[in-house]
């Protein structure tokens, strides 16, 4: 027998006699509500809705959040918080943005402004005063640990924990565009309207963190 082409499949689908009208509201109430819906009714006072909102999003914002700060303790506090931001400002909502990137935008202002306070607390700690007039930092203690690995063997449990402190290296105007790229599987409209930033720009910031990244591993890979 020949295989069925795409085709042919939508041919027979659309052949099929239409399923009785009970089936039919059955399907439809087993669709999920849209991320709108559920924020409107969060809006509305009803906190099953925004109980639904935080299933769907709160994995995946604890974990971008930890691969921002390397931190999960802080990533599931800082998680908590972007909700309660969500939660508070429901009525700010603008629906043009699709909820992901609204949500992600808080989540990655909350890692950006904590990254900054933990590198100001440790720039005091080690220097003192070493910022400039305008508040930026003027430079970067958190460099790569270069040490050899004791194992020989490149294993992938190794390698992930390199390009981990690597990630954690990475200033974050550079780091936020790439876990957004390469570990959320961001597009880059999206991640551009996330940073409020031109494609361009993040493009330009992703290759550079990749470079950064490829150098790490060559590094890893003399070192062991």
């Amino acid at each position: 027998m020949r295989a069925v082409s795409s085709i042919d499949e939508l041919e027979f689908t659309a052949a099929m006699p239409a399923a009785p009208l009970a089936v039919q509201r059955t399907q439809t109430a087993m669709q999920p509500t849209s991320d709108h819906a559920l924020l409107e009714g969060t809006l509305a006072g009803d906190e099953d809705a925004f109980a639904e909102l935080v299933g769907r999003y709160r994995n995946q914002i604890t974990s971008y959040i930890y691969r921002m700060i390397n931190d999960y303790d802080g990533a599931v506090d800082l998680a908590q918080e972007t909700f309660v931001r969500v939660y508070r400002a429901a009525g700010r909502y603008e629906s043009t943005y699709a909820f992901s990137t609204y949500i992600y935008r808080i989540a990655t202002n909350l890692a950006i402004s904590e990254l900054r306070k933990r590198k100001r607390h440790r720039l005091v700690s080690l220097t003192g005063l070493l910022t400039s007039p305008d508040g930026e930092e003027l430079m970067d203690f958190n460099p790569p640990d270069l040490n050899p690995l004791q194992d020989v063997v490149l294993v992938d449990a190794e390698r992930r924990a390199v390009v981990k402190r690597a990630i954690s290296t990475l200033p974050e105007r550079y780091r936020a565009p790439l876990v957004l790229r390469d570990v959320e599987g961001k597009s880059y409209d999206e991640i551009a309207a996330i940073l409020s930033t031109s494609e361009g720009t993040v493009k330009s910031r992703i290759n550079r963190a990749r470079n950064f990244l490829r150098d790490k591993m060559r590094t890893y890979v003399q070192v062991v």
